[in-house]
């Protein structure tokens, strides 16, 4: 959904940038229609449970920030599952290609929930070693012997 919102440049709306104008304001019009637009997606893309606890709500900040905080525990379940499906993924029939791609799909959705650290004065050669690790780790992942 964040990817859609940056592509229709709306995501300001859900991070807090797009804050509300006055109603005095010559462009708080604008912005009220672009928020609703953003609010009416949000509202249509989620589950009929989800919509009727989120549709009184007006502003995509809002919506955003409740959906964010009703799924957050979610993560850790997640992250959960995902190293399980890697653990338990076995090439079988597959191809070399095939079983890498879904494994592939797999370590990536892992790094959009646990992403590399940073080091803010470049030279950490901690963050290397735990690179290096990674790297270890998924090719001995693909590489087990079923």
């Amino acid at each position: 959904m964040l990817t859609a919102l940056s592509a229709k440049n709306k995501i300001q709306f859900v991070n807090g940038y797009a804050v509300e104008l006055d109603k005095d304001d010559s462009i708080h019009n604008a912005w009220t229609i672009c928020n609703d637009m953003v609010v009416s997606w949000i509202v249509h893309l989620v589950s009929p449970q989800i919509m009727q606890s989120i549709l009184w709500m007006e502003n995509a900040k809002e919506i955003w920030q409740d959906l964010r905080v009703r799924f957050f525990q979610g993560d850790l379940l997640r992250i959960f599952d995902l190293q399980m499906d890697v653990a338990q993924l076995k090439q079988g029939e597959q191809t070399v290609s095939e079983y890498f791609t879904k494994m592939r799909i797999i370590w990536d959705e892992l790094e959009n929930f646990r992403p590399d650290l940073v080091c803010c004065n470049g030279s950490c050669k901690t963050l290397e070693l735990i690179t290096q690790r990674k790297t270890k780790d998924r090719a001995m992942q693909f590489l087990r012997v079923e």
